[in-house]
C-alpha cells in the first residue's frame, strides 16, 4: 500500500487502467460460454456495430468480455508510449472505450482512428504519446468503420473486402488527422459544462461523414434501429461483476487512507473544471470510482433497467467522469430529472396516438441516454440541484432525436446532445442567475 500511495496521479492511472482490463480477462475465462470465446469474438469483429449492438447477443457473454479486455490492453499500452502521461481526460478515454467495447467498439475497428492520429503526429512533428487521448477518443466513430469494411455502399452485410478496407482506412485517417484540432477547441462551445467534451468534434464529423458518404455519394443508410436481440442480458453477469470490481475499488481506498472527510471534501466539490486525481488526491479518486459505480448500478436495479451489453457498457461510459467532474452528489439530480420527465411526458402522451410510450425510464433509449447526461453534472455543481433537474429533463428531450444527424455513426451520442443542452442553456444561466459559491459570496456580504 506503501508503494500505491507514492505513485504520481499518472502511475495511479494506469495502474488503474491495468486493474480493469485484468477484470475484464479474468470475467472472459471464468464465465460459463469460455468454449465459445474465440468464436464470439471473430462474430463480433464481422458484424455490423452502428446503434445499440448487443455483443452478449454477438459474442457470448466470455466472447464480449474478450473483446473489451483486449481493446483495454491495447489502450493501456498506449499509455505505456514515451511523453505519454494520464490524467482525467484519460480517464474519460480510457473508460468510454471499455464501456463501448460491449456495443459499439471492437478490437478491429479501433485501428484505423488511430492511424489518423499518427499520421496527424508525423506531420506535426508531435509525440504519438502526447495525442493518445486523441488516439483512443477516434474510437467513437468506430461504428463507422464496421459498416465501410463490412457492407458500405449496401444495406446489408456482405463480408470484409478490399474496397472495404481501403474506404475504412482513408475515412480513418481523416478522422484521426483532425480530431486533435478539435479536441482542442470542443470546451469552448460548451465552457467546460459538458463533461464528454470530445463528443462534440467527433459528432460533428460524424455528421459530416453521413452527409458525404450516405447523401452525397449515394450510400444506403440502414435503417437507425437495433441490430441485435436486447434480450440477451444477464443480471447475475452484469451485477456480480460490478459489485466485485467496485466494491474492491472501495476496499483499496481504504487501505490506501481515504477517510470519509477525504471523500466528502471531493464529493462537495462542483465538478467543473476539474481533476480530482491532481485535487484530492488518488486514494479519494479510486474512492469515487467505487462509490459512484455503485451509485450507478443501484440506479440501474431501482429503474427495471435491462442487463444487456449496451446497459452493462453504459455503467463504465457513465463512471468516465468519476475523475474529472461527477459524482453521486451532483449527478441525482440529472437522474431525477430523466426519471421526471419521462413520468411526466408518459402522462401527456397516453392516448395522443394509440401507441406504446417509448420512453419509459427504463427504456433502452433513456438508459444510454442518461449515461451521456451525467456529463452535465457540473451544472448541478455549480448552480444547484434544481438546474441539474432542468438540464436532465433537456436532455431527455433531445437524445433520441440526436441520432438522425449523425446517422448512428456516433456513439458518444449523448455527449453530442449534453452539448447541445449546454448551447441553449448555459446562457440562459449565466445572464440570469449566479453561481451557487456567487450567491454564498453575496449573503456574506450583507
Amino acid at each position: 500500500m506503501k508503494k500505491l500511495k507514492t505513485l504520481s496521479p499518472s502511475s495511479f492511472l494506469r495502474l488503474l487502467f491495468a486493474f480493469f482490463t485484468l477484470a475484464f480477462l479474468i470475467g472472459a475465462v471464468i464465465l460459463p460460454d469460455r468454449k465459445q470465446m474465440f468464436d464470439g469474438l471473430w462474430r463480433i469483429l464481422s458484424q455490423p456495430a452502428k446503434v445499440s449492438t448487443n455483443y452478449f447477443d454477438y459474442g457470448g457473454y466470455s466472447g464480449a468480455f474478450l473483446n473489451a479486455g483486449l481493446v483495454c490492453l491495447i489502450c493501456t499500452a498506449l499509455f505505456f508510449l514515451p511523453k505519454a502521461k494520464s490524467n482525467a481526460a484519460s480517464v474519460i478515454a480510457f473508460l468510454l472505450t471499455a464501456g463501448f467495447a460491449f456495443w459499439g467498439i471492437n478490437v478491429l475497428n479501433i485501428w484505423f482512428g488511430f492511424l489518423g492520429v499518427a499520421l496527424y503526429c508525423l506531420v506535426k512533428r508531435e509525440s504519438l504519446g502526447a495525442n493518445v487521448n486523441a488516439m483512443i477518443f477516434t474510437s467513437g466513430l468506430a461504428p463507422l468503420i464496421s459498416d465501410l469494411l463490412l457492407r458500405y455502399p449496401n444495406a446489408e452485410v456482405t463480408g470484409f473486402s478490399w474496397t472495404g478496407l481501403l474506404l475504412a482506412l482513408g475515412v480513418g485517417l481523416i478522422i484521426g488527422f483532425f480530431l486533435p484540432a478539435g479536441l482542442v477547441h470542443s470546451p469552448n462551445l460548451h465552457k467546460g459544462y459538458d463533461l464528454y467534451s470530445a463528443a462534440v468534434p467527433i459528432g460533428m464529423t460524424a455528421f459530416f461523414l453521413r452527409a458525404v458518404l450516405y447523401t452525397v455519394l449515394g450510400g444506403n443508410l440502414s435503417d437507425l434501429k437495433v441490430l441485435t436481440d436486447l434480450k440477451i442480458a444477464s443480471w447475475s453477469v452484469c451485477n456480480v461483476f460490478c459489485f466485485v470490481v467496485f466494491g474492491l475499488c472501495i476496499v483499496f481506498a481504504l487501505l490506501m487512507g481515504c477517510t470519509p472527510k477525504d471523500y466528502w471534501n471531493l464529493m462537495k466539490d462542483s465538478g467543473h473544471g476539474v481533476d480530482y486525481s491532481q485535487k484530492y488526491g488518488t486514494a479519494a479518486t479510486l474512492m469515487n470510482v467505487g462509490v459512484f459505480g455503485l451509485f450507478i448500478v443501484l440506479y440501474y436495479n431501482l429503474v427495471g433497467a435491462t442487463f444487456n451489453g449496451v446497459t452493462f457498457g453504459c455503467i463504465f461510459c457513465m463512471l468516465a467522469t468519476c475523475c474529472s467532474g461527477s459524482h453521486p452528489r451532483n449527478i441525482w439530480p440529472i437522474m431525477v430529472g430523466y426519471f421526471c420527465a419521462s413520468l411526466l411526458f408518459e402522462q401527456l402522451f397516453v392516448g395522443t396516438n394509440g401507441t406504446e410510450y417509448a420512453q419509459a425510464i427504463n427504456a433502452q433509449s433513456i438508459v444510454i441516454g442518461l449515461c451521456f447526461a451525467g456529463g452535465l453534472s457540473p451544472i448541478a455543481g455549480r448552480y444547484g440541484w434544481y438546474f441539474g433537474i432542468l438540464a436532465g429533463m433537456l436532455h431527455f428531450c433531445l437524445v433520441t432525436s440526436v441520432p438522425l444527424l449523425h446517422g448512428g455513426f456516433c456513439l458518444y451520442n449523448g455527449g453530442f446532445t449534453a452539448a447541445f443542452v449546454c448551447v441553449v442553456f448555459v446562457p440562459f444561466l449565466e445572464r440570469f442567475f449566479k453561481t451557487k459559491d456567487e450567491r454564498l459570496a453575496a449573503k456574506s456580504a450583507k
